[in-house]
Parts: C-alpha cells; sequence; structure tokens
C-alpha cells in the first residue's frame, strides 16, 4: 500500500512539474515573439522615415566619435553631388546596382566560386548595414541585413539609395560622406569634383583608414582609372539610368 501510494505521489509530482514547465514555455515562447514583432515594426518604421528624412547619426558614425574624439560630416542633397560621383561609387562597389533588387546574385555566385565574400555585397546592403546595423561579422547582422534590403529596396528610390550612401559612408579616417570628403582631400565641394577625384575617393573604399584619396599608392591609382572607366561604361550602357534624372 505504501508502495502504491509512493508511486501515485510520484506521478502527480511529475505531472505538476510538467503542469508547471508548460506556462513557463508559453511565456517565454510569448516574450520572443513580442520582441521580434517590436524590432519588425521598429525596423519597418526606421525604413519608412528615413525614405524622406536624412538619418542623424549611425552606429559607424557614434563609434568613430568616441574613438577619435571628433568626426567630420556635411550632409548634402545628391542634386549638389558631381554626378560622375554617384557613378564612380556605384562602378566601383555595385556596378549592376540598376540590375537588381538589393542581391546581385551574379556576384554572389562568383565570390562563392572564388572563396571570397569581398564583392558581393551590393550598394544597397552597404546602406542597410551603416544605417541600420553595425559592422563587423556574425550570422545575426548578416540575417538582419538579408531581412532588411529588400524592404529598403521596396520603399526606397534607387536614387535615395545612392543619396545616404554618399553621406554616411567612411571616406576617410572620421571623415563621413562625400561633402566632407572631398573638403577633406581636395578642398572643393561635393558638386565641383572632377572625374578623377570622384573616382580617386571612391578607390579608397571600403579601407578609408588605410587608403588615401589624396596621397594615392599604386594601388589606389591602378584602382582609380579602373573606376573611371567603370563609371564611364555603365553611363553609356545605362547602368546608371536609375539614380540619374
Amino acid at each position: 500500500m505504501a508502495k502504491q501510494a509512493a508511486r501515485k505521489s510520484g506521478k502527480k509530482s511529475s505531472k505538476s512539474r510538467q503542469k508547471t514547465r508548460k506556462p513557463l514555455l508559453n511565456r517565454v515562447g510569448s516574450i520572443v515573439v513580442r520582441a521580434c514583432l517590436v524590432v519588425i515594426v521598429l525596423f519597418t518604421a526606421l525604413i519608412f522615415l528615413f525614405a524622406f528624412v536624412n538619418p542623424p547619426v549611425t552606429h559607424t558614425i557614434w563609434s568613430e566619435w568616441r574613438r577619435l574624439g571628433s568626426v567630420d560630416r556635411d550632409w548634402v542633397a545628391i542634386e549638389q553631388i558631381s554626378p560622375v560621383m554617384a557613378r564612380s561609387v556605384v562602378a566601383a562597389e555595385d556596378a549592376n546596382f540598376c540590375l537588381h533588387w538589393g542581391f546581385d546574385v551574379e556576384a554572389i555566385r562568383d565570390a562563392i566560386e572564388d572563396g571570397s565574400t569581398r564583392g558581393a555585397s551590393t550598394l544597397s546592403q552597404q546602406v542597410v548595414k551603416n544605417v541600420f546595423l553595425w559592422q563587423g561579422r556574425s550570422w545575426v547582422r548578416k540575417a538582419l541585413e538579408t531581412a532588411l534590403t529588400p524592404a529598403v529596396e521596396a520603399i526606397w528610390s534607387k536614387q535615395r539609395i545612392v543619396e545616404v550612401y554618399l553621406n554616411v559612408a567612411e571616406m576617410d579616417e572620421g571623415v563621413f560622406g562625400v561633402q566632407a570628403a572631398a573638403q577633406s582631400y581636395f578642398q572643393v565641394d561635393a558638386q565641383d569634383l572632377t572625374p578623377l577625384q570622384a573616382a580617386r575617393i571612391a578607390a579608397v573604399l571600403p579601407a578609408p583608414k588605410t587608403r588615401s584619396a589624396s596621397k594615392p599608392t599604386s594601388f589606389v591609382r591602378r584602382r582609380t582609372a579602373s573606376i573611371m572607366d567603370g563609371a564611364a561604361t555603365i553611363r553609356a550602357d545605362g547602368r546608371a539610368a536609375c539614380f540619374e534624372d
């Protein structure tokens, strides 16, 4: 009798633990779902907002400001940027920008075959990373970037994507945006950049801390020449039409 009572008691306690565990798992699951919904709503709201309002700061700008004590940045509208500057950046970073919806499948395939990740990231992906996320490599950041890029492509115009990129990208150490870079390197405004100067600035990407547009190495000079050719090519074959008036 005592053994039967003990077994019944054990069964009751086991069922009790299971009942307690289920509500706990349900609560945790509910919290996770709500957190995900909040993140989705927040990012969606920011994407809509920044389609019209210029991003006031980015994680990278804030990080460099903390590290250096100050940063140089001066936002200018795309109408105040030399068209050849926009073409140079697109030619350097994402020549098929006007042909894809955020991901360049051919570039990704080529990068995988070459065993490299460089060259597979589109201008749209870089804007998402620069504006909404952080630098560095992690699966979490890459997953968020992959999720947000189609939304940015759907809500923003191609011209807006280029405009934002040209204003938030780091183009020298602590120098963000093409206006600040043009002043820092050549003491001119962004709208007055020549094809050579524009290609030089584009050539420092994506390593502005180790490359210089005003003191170019032989590598930067070769890359500059390649970018000038690329900028002329995408203008001639129509691959610049989506971001030019």
